[in-house]
């Protein structure tokens, strides 16, 4: 049986999301961590006792008795973080979205990335929950033909807290389009198959976190959103995002529409926020609707409870995790690589320039870069 033992910098909320995931492959261990709050760290030894403590990225790196790294720190420690563990260990690894928060990040990590030995995987948990699996197996077997309108929208909870309260500052995430939304941008690249060509948003910090302060500076961070982008085939796409809907029965909502038919997915958020006056939380689903003959084709797509007991992605990571398993043990692809990572995260500040700016970005450098149109 293939053995793998990690060694994970940081172990925040998604840190421990990976810890539970990771314990249900068969051959994953997780034998080192460095994780600076106290508290976390308790939280860390209950879920993997037989772990150990390291005080420093460094230290993590000197260990010879790990085969991977996981990055899953706050944001804007993504970038060095990654920098030093490819200069200093030749050990695969994956890390959190987003890959970067700053263009100016993007350039200096691409070069790392392209001289280190081992895989390197971006993780783009969206791509993996079921219900959004089975939409692009439709996409792909062209049920609605080749897709020319693809539409996203996401209604959601507020920004959770997090240890330091790093996430409510644009500083520290990137921005909301680009920490919470580099997933959409990638999975608009993954179903269109084509490349951004301009970007253009419209958005807003109209509700939440209006009426906190931290050390004297209120939050900055967007809560609300419409962008469209265009695609090099012609193909375009929209993101529609509010973060005060967690009213909402399904948290995301795709369409792809094509000349034949539409193709939906219905996906709910966490369950542990389903209230219980409700009942049993909502099933994901995947609708089908042909122009002819009409008559939509509705189907569930349960997720295994192990799964969604597990995290708060509808079972995305363990799937996701299964993948990086298979590409260190078996040679498998990456499928989520660092291009893919940067790009969405340009497209993010990309629309966060347009939106502060009132101007659609034109994208450039091949999907690294973005400038005013």
């Amino acid at each position: 049986m293939a053995q793998v033992r990690y060694g994970v910098l940081g172990c925040g909320m998604m840190g421990q999301e990976h810890l539970r995931n990771l314990a249900l492959i068969e051959g994953a261990e997780v034998v080192a961590i460095f994780e600076p709050d106290a508290a976390m760290r308790d939280a860390c030894a209950q879920l993997v006792p037989g772990a150990s403590f390291v005080d420093s990225v460094e230290a993590l790196c000197a260990r010879t008795d790990l085969d991977a790294l996981l990055v899953a720190s706050p944001n804007h420690c993504h970038a060095d973080q990654l920098l030093t563990l490819l200069a200093h260990t030749q050990l695969p690894i994956l890390i959190e979205k987003p890959l970067v928060t700053r263009i100016d990040d993007v350039e200096p990590v691409r070069a790392a990335v392209a001289a280190h030995p081992a895989p390197v995987w971006v993780a783009m948990e969206y791509r993996y929950m079921p219900p959004v699996t089975r939409l692009r197996e439709h996409v792909q077997a062209v049920d609605a033909g080749p897709v020319s309108m693809l539409s996203i929208r996401e209604h959601r909870f507020p920004f959770l807290p997090k240890v330091g309260d790093w996430n409510r500052f644009n500083a520290n995430t990137g921005g909301t389009l680009v920490e919470k939304c580099c997933h959409f941008f990638d999975l608009m690249r993954l179903l269109l198959e084509s490349e951004a060509t301009s970007v253009m948003a419209s958005a807003g910090q109209d509700v939440n976190h209006l009426d906190e302060a931290y050390n004297g500076q209120t939050p900055d961070i967007l809560d609300n959103a419409y962008v469209i982008v265009n695609f090099a085939n012609g193909k375009r796409a929209m993101l529609e995002l509010c973060m005060f809907a967690e009213g909402s029965r399904y948290q995301e909502e795709i369409s792809a529409v094509g000349p034949t038919a539409k193709v939906e997915c219905l996906v709910p958020g966490p369950g542990r926020f389903w209230p219980d006056h409700l009942g049993e939380p909502p099933t994901p689903k995947v609708i089908v609707s042909p122009r002819d003959p009409k008559g939509p084709i509705e189907s569930d797509i349960p997720v295994d409870p192990a799964l969604l007991e597990a995290g708060d992605h509808n079972g995305s990571t363990f799937y996701q995790h299964l993948g990086f398993f298979k590409a260190i043990t078996e040679g498998a692809a990456v499928e989520v690589t660092v291009e893919d990572g940067l790009k969405a995260v340009v497209l993010g500040l990309a629309a966060q320039a347009s939106a502060q700016e009132g101007k659609t970005m034109r994208i450039t450098n091949n999907g690294f870069g973005f400038e005013p149109a």
